[in-house]
């Protein structure tokens, strides 16, 4: 079996789909014959043993593109295409070459069907749809949604093609030391730095409680204007630091010196962080624009409505919150990550999806 997947960039700074890319392929490439095709991007990120294509995807260079796709996918002869996110014309482009050729196309949304995101610039997505986007979705052999919140969602869209619900997950060999001190006082934020983030009402909410001696660190990169207009807002609040975008080892050591991990986000189709964090024992608060409601139910963390007073009651309860329910909320999310969210597992279902799409 030849899978290969297309995503519009694997630059570093692409976050949560850009990771997923590279925990999936590292454990689909001893199963499966895998390669990946691609924008040209600044900052890519490693991943061993994938071939990988870049392509100049300029849009003044369209019609050259396609070309460049259709003879790309005629050399290679890939049973399955897989398309990672939508709204890039480059991705309908690369699907359009591949079906134009027979071959059979799974489309990930990776969240971007969801409430939020159609929300935001909407006349620019109801033209994307309309030109190419509905096309492509309603013309897919699979849509693949990472949880059942997200599977209705592109149902309630209209979408008949079947819908196959796999989650995320992460290699939890990426974690070489899990969290034992607790008593350190410290939330961390750590995702890519945008407004869909919820980080602004993080902040607001932050500013009108009694801290009681903690102190809230914001990790991630994202537009410049929009940090240095974040960081500005905070000027007042000296225990919120903004310390820049973490990778590799550091980004495990940076979870493991928090107390609390939080993602306020406005909408999420899984949150990679969330797995990363409870993976090193560090419970979790996020909101229910995410499907982690395993927190409440696995007692590893909070899923609470996004609000200013609901991050103002949750920001109240942990700051008084004994060091050791915390460790005993750690134990459990490992728990839980090691028995659900196992990239083994996602990786078994993933080519359970392709042998049933070839069948």
């Amino acid at each position: 079996m030849k899978v290969i997947h297309y995503i519009a960039s694997i630059d570093k700074s692409g976050g949560g789909t850009t990771e997923y890319i590279r925990l999936l392929t590292k454990g689909l490439k001893n199963e499966i014959s895998l390669s990946i095709a691609t924008g040209i991007s600044r900052n890519p990120i490693n991943i061993d043993g994938i071939p990988i294509k870049f392509f100049n995807c300029s849009l003044a260079r369209w019609f050259s593109l396609s070309k460049e796709f259709c003879d790309f996918l005629e050399s290679e002869k890939p049973d399955i295409v897989h398309i990672n996110g939508i709204w890039s014309p480059q991705n309908w482009g690369f699907q359009k070459a591949a079906q134009k050729l027979g071959i059979k196309v799974i489309v990930s949304p990776h969240g971007m069907l969801e409430p939020w995101i159609l929300a935001n610039n909407p006349w620019k997505k109801k033209i994307a749809l309309f030109v190419y986007q509905k096309k492509a979705l309603k013309r897919s052999v699979c849509l693949h949604a990472t949880a059942q919140m997200e599977a209705d969602n592109i149902g309630i869209l209209g979408y008949k093609n079947h819908i196959q619900i796999i989650t995320n997950g992460i290699d939890i060999h990426d974690v070489k030391e899990i969290k034992t001190h607790y008593g350190t006082r410290k939330m961390v934020f750590l995702s890519r730095i945008h407004p869909k983030k919820g980080i602004e009402l993080l902040l607001e909410a932050w500013r009108n409680c009694n801290t009681n001696g903690w102190t809230l660190e914001i990790a991630g990169n994202g537009d410049e204007n929009y940090i240095s207009k974040l960081n500005q807002s905070a000027q007042d609040l000296h225990n919120v630091h903004f310390v820049g975008a973490i990778y590799g080892e550091a980004k495990w050591k940076f979870l493991q010196s928090a107390d609390v991990m939080i993602l306020p986000t406005h909408s999420e189709n899984f949150g990679i962080v969330v797995a990363e964090a409870l993976a090193v024992g560090v419970p979790v608060i996020t909101t229910q624009g995410t499907p982690w409601e395993d927190l409440e139910i696995h007692q590893c963390g909070w899923w609470i409505k996004l609000s200013v007073s609901n991050l103002e009651k949750i920001i109240t309860k942990i700051t008084h919150t004994p060091a050791d329910e915390l460790r005993n909320m750690g134990i459990h999310g490992r728990k839980l990550v090691e028995d659900k969210y196992e990239m083994k597992v996602v990786t078994k279902s993933i080519i359970d999806l392709y042998k049933k799409v070839l069948n």
